[in-house]
């Protein structure tokens, strides 16, 4: 096994989260992952890849099988000098044996150790017999306390146990740790062995780079979404006489907004991917409850994202210095998202925010034919709302554990949420901040290249890194 980046074996009792931690701190959630105790029954390699280079790897070990048989034969040959490794060679035909060999071969190799127990349990002789084995191994020994629920009545006897043989005790809980957890995680290995340090240090250093250029990645499928969206107009030509009535002329307005409102979803739609892809999720369904579930034109989505009449006031989005005289704060209250009309002629406003619509329908008859145009969007709130929903995207795929498909959503003593507050990210902008997107959203409605895409860039980068850095917002439970 090399020994030029840091190999790490997950080891522990069977149905104590090995996997799922795996999964986690890989950022791999296709590593399969099963509730029922065993799942895992033979040692499996997991590189973590940064630019074509295996930087650090994780080796899912099987649960220990007999751990009191083991700890006999280690402290009757406690003149070998590498335990590890003699055992496996004394026990290579032995099937009795064979989980055991799978799991003590990649420590005879030079990996070190993490144990991952489950610190909502009582500790048993077994753990304790576990524990003293790993630690007679003499390899650099991290124990991870995987307490998946808020039962914390054992945690003590656990810490006081596990730090009298182990260089390193944290607390981590697979299914909710955010990156900065994971790179705290990495950190702290540095301490199990000094001559570990280099090593690991360059790999946090691979890890800070990479979740940059992650960084950078997102920000650009935010701005190419807000920019797509701001600029997009359907149209659709008839001849004069296909439409005689008004309901016919209705008719073809309620399909155009229709093919409008779907082109933005599908937008939408289409950066969550990008965003999912630059964070490694594969397996990843949200739940129906969450805002981030409901239709972008939903009444739920209008009143908990954006910004209120007064900020955009402030931020200069709704004042005609800002937009060419375009929006016109007056106009009547309709309802967001069903096609309501003002008139039958040109420039009729469709699909109204609050007291503001989302863009107009421009009608015109020429040489036989009736044009009709909807966009781009005019609607001064909803570039805000649909930039809450992707940073609100953005925080969950940044911070949800690859681990988390395992977790018992239904149990009573799972984790509890943060309490809840239905708003989004714009909001606890600055004055500044909010003017810098409001000139952006205005610029991409015209066509322009706007000079203030570079400052946008900064806001959200330093919002994305907030995320990061911060533990898990409550607003991720929206």
């Amino acid at each position: 096994m090399t020994t030029d980046i840091p190999v790490l074996s997950i080891m522990g009792h069977p149905n104590a989260g090995k996997s799922s931690v795996v999964s986690t701190l890989t950022e791999n959630d296709r590593i399969e992952i099963d509730k029922r105790a065993g799942t895992t029954t033979r040692a499996d390699s997991y590189p973590v890849i940064i630019d074509g280079q295996t930087i650090l790897r994780f080796i899912d070990t099987p649960g220990f099988q007999n751990p009191t048989r083991i700890l006999e034969w280690f402290q009757s040959h406690q003149d070998e000098i590498d335990l590890a490794g003699a055992f496996v060679a004394a026990h290579r035909s032995d099937s009795l044996f064979s989980h055991d060999r799978a799991l003590l071969e990649p420590i005879s190799q030079g990996a070190g150790i993490i144990l991952v127990v489950d610190g909502s349990k009582r500790i048993k002789e077994k753990d304790r017999t576990e524990m003293e084995l790993l630690r007679l191994t003499g390899r650099p020994r991290m124990a991870v306390l995987n307490n998946l629920t808020s039962q914390r009545r054992h945690m003590p006897a656990w810490q006081d146990a596990l730090s009298r043989t182990f260089n390193s005790v944290r607390e981590f809980n697979a299914h909710r740790a955010t990156y900065a957890e994971r790179l705290r995680l990495l950190q702290a290995l540095k301490g199990t062995d000094q001559r570990w340090e280099p090593q690991l240090e360059a790999t946090i250093q691979a890890f800070e780079r990479d979740w940059e250029r992650r960084i950078d990645q997102t920000v650009t499928t935010i701005l190419g979404l807000l920019e797509d969206a701001l600029a997009l107009k359907v149209s659709r030509v008839l001849k004069v006489g296909e439409v005689r009535t008004d309901a016919e002329r209705e008719a073809v307005r309620e399909r155009m907004i229709e093919a409008f409102q779907d082109d933005l979803r599908g937008m939408e739609t289409k950066a969550r991917e990008q965003i999912r892809a630059h964070f490694h999720h594969n397996v990843w369904n949200l739940p129906a409850e969450s805002l981030l579930s409901k239709d972008l034109f939903s009444d739920e989505v209008k009143e908990s994202l954006g910004l209120s009449k007064r900020q955009l006031l402030l931020a200069g989005a709704a004042s005609g210095a800002a937009t060419g005289g375009l929006i016109d704060l007056g106009v009547g209250s309709l309802s967001f998202g069903t096609g309501a009309l003002i008139g039958a002629a040109a420039g009729v406003a469709l699909g109204a925010f609050g007291s503001n619509t989302l863009a107009k329908i421009d009608i015109k008859k020429k040489l036989g034919f009736e044009h009709f145009a909807m966009g781009p969007v005019t609607n001064p709130r909803f570039p805000f709302i649909l930039l809450d929903r992707v940073i609100l995207y953005c925080a969950q795929a940044m911070n949800w554990s690859h681990g988390r498909r395992a977790a018992d959503e239904d149990s009573p003593h799972r984790v509890p949420d943060s309490p809840l507050k239905k708003k989004g990210f714009t909001d606890g902008l600055s004055g500044e901040e909010n003017r810098a997107l409001a000139r952006f959203f205005f610029a991409v409605r015209r066509g322009w290249k706007s000079s203030q895409e570079p400052r946008c860039r900064e806001i959200l980068t330093r919002i994305l890194r907030d995320l990061s850095e911060q533990d898990i917002d409550e607003r991720l439970e929206l």
